[in-house]
């Protein structure tokens, strides 16, 4: 594995790592193809270079993503390049900083499709790439007696539908 780690900004462009209802094919990706709210380009495919706690919980079955590093598994999501305007909508969306804080972590690329790629070319497989991802500190002490996913997926076979409210 590379040990080079790329930057979270290219530019004016921040990295995104997407882990929940906001991936492809789930209830909430409509908001990242959504151009009024700024511009987010799919990048490639990775997961948590550490291990974390990722719980489906609440009313809504909303995916959280604990900011306990070292429990739990290696999450795998989507990495995405987004501008200011949606970054501050994600931000806003994801109810950071109360709900969720957007916090750098180390992502394992696993593919790379990214257009706007940096001068000396798209991240290998393997390599790092360092993201924001969106976790929580503020969660409820008995989500760390639920179980813990390594992918969420809404309609997977947990039986945990997210609520669309």
């Amino acid at each position: 594995m590379q040990s080079f780690v790329r930057s979270l900004t290219k530019g004016s462009m921040t990295y995104i790592f997407i882990y929940g209802t906001l991936k492809k094919g789930q209830p909430n990706y409509y908001r990242m193809t959504d151009g009024s709210k700024g511009k987010a380009e799919y990048c490639g495919k990775g997961y948590t270079l550490e291990k974390y706690p990722l719980v489906i919980a609440g009313e809504y079955n909303i995916p959280f993503l604990l900011n306990v590093p070292g429990l739990g598994h290696h999450i795998t999501g989507e990495i995405y390049s987004v501008n200011s305007q949606m970054l501050q909508y994600l931000d806003e969306f994801e109810g950071c900083p109360d709900w969720y804080q957007r916090t750098p972590v180390r992502i394992t690329v696993v593919e790379w499709e990214g257009k706007n790629n940096p001068p000396e070319g798209s991240p290998a497989v393997n390599s790092i790439q360092e993201c924001f991802v969106y976790c929580t500190t503020t969660y409820q002490p008995e989500w760390m007696k639920s179980p813990f996913y390594d992918n969420y997926d809404s309609y997977g076979d947990h039986g945990l539908q997210y609520v669309v409210h």
